[in-house]
């Protein structure tokens, strides 16, 4: 009989995190014999109307309810496979509660812990900062976007722990035409969400200098109303069927990061996107980018604004140096990086836990 699993994620397929780390895996799995139902506990018009700033608590609190009575009275599954928690903001004694004798695996992309123990409201962080902690705890699996989690995992004491990359499907994504950018403007890019475009702020003058330098333009993907002094700014409104489009029209792919403990639990999925359109990128070092960014061979690694501004000019100058770049990062993503290598492990991950 085919096992049941529950997929219990955060948002709707248009919310990142639910959409590599578990949307995308469903065709593989029900190939491979597994019964899925999935079940957001946000849709996407939540995460529409997130990105244009807006927010409804009334229905937030209706997707709690909804939520809340399915796993009271929808029983008849095998497996729950959740990602983060099953509640924001809800203790983890009430979470044991609602899952009862089912087991579960719990999947993380980011340092969801942070949410609770670097939280401004003192209460919150008393009552809570452990939260996921227990959750893991419980957890007949923790799978893990990256070391950083794996580890919290661990000193929390989880039974067992697997790091899954969050990745792209190659079928989706291809290298960029092989052409040069001699004699035209150089394309800085970058994709996101309007929540996380303050990191391009942190390096506007860098942006401003190269800009002196070179004859470039700025292509932002998602990043709401971001507005940027001196620069020729083109904002696209992020579509799934377009972002690919636009990425392969980047000269390189960029990733700043504050350094700060939420920053440690990011997965890199940017870079990996880029990588995977043979786009050569620049990253902060911050957590697992140390890993996805070879210095000098995929892309570079940059902290100071000098350091942008030293390699992005070094890429504007030397299109040879962006098509080598380019295709030795699509090699990492095809060898490491993509769900043809990650849906058969977490295929077997699942089944494990049954």
């Amino acid at each position: 009989m085919s096992p049941k699993v529950l997929v219990l994620t955060k948002y709707g397929s248009l919310g990142g995190s639910s959409r590599y780390r578990f949307y995308q895996y469903i065709p593989y799995l029900e190939s491979q014999g597994f019964d899925v139902t999935i079940a957001p506990l946000l849709d996407n018009q939540y995460v529409a109307n997130i990105n244009q700033g807006k927010r409804n608590l009334g229905n937030v609190l209706s997707s709690y309810f909804q939520r809340l009575g399915r796993l009271i009275s929808d029983r008849n599954y095998d497996l729950f496979w959740i990602e983060k928690e099953l509640l924001p903001m809800i203790p983890a004694w009430l979470e044991k509660i609602l899952v009862g004798k089912i087991p579960y695996v719990v999947d993380y992309d980011d340092a969801q812990f942070h949410m609770y123990d670097c939280y401004g409201s003192k209460l919150t962080r008393v009552l809570l900062s452990q939260k996921i902690d227990r959750v893991m705890a419980n957890a007949k699996l923790v799978v893990a976007g990256n070391p950083y989690i794996l580890n919290r995992a661990y000193n929390a004491g989880a039974k067992r722990v697997e790091i899954i990359p969050t990745v792209i499907d190659l079928e989706r994504y291809s290298p960029k035409s092989s052409g040069n950018n001699d004699g035209r403007v150089f394309n800085i890019g970058w994709v996101g969400s309007p929540g996380t475009s303050s990191y391009l702020k942190s390096i506007e003058s860098a942006f401003q200098a190269i800009n002196r330098r070179h004859n470039c333009k700025f292509t932002f993907v998602g990043a709401g109303n971001l507005t940027l002094d001196r620069l020729d700014l083109t904002i696209e409104k992020w579509q799934e069927n377009t972002e690919v489009e636009h990425i392969q029209k980047f000269d390189v792919g960029i990733m700043p990061l504050d350094n700060t403990p939420w920053e440690q639990g990011k997965c890199g999925i940017k870079l990996i996107q880029y990588m995977a359109c043979a786009v050569p990128v620049i990253g902060t070092p911050i957590g697992v980018n140390q890993e996805i960014v070879q210095q000098g061979v995929n892309g570079f690694q940059a902290i100071h604004p000098d350091e942008w501004i030293d390699y992005l000019s070094k890429l504007a100058t030397d299109p040879q140096l962006c098509r080598v770049m380019g295709a030795k990062g699509r090699e990492m993503v095809e060898s490491k990086y993509c769900l043809q290598v990650t849906a058969p492990i977490v295929a077997e991950l699942l089944k494990a836990c049954i």
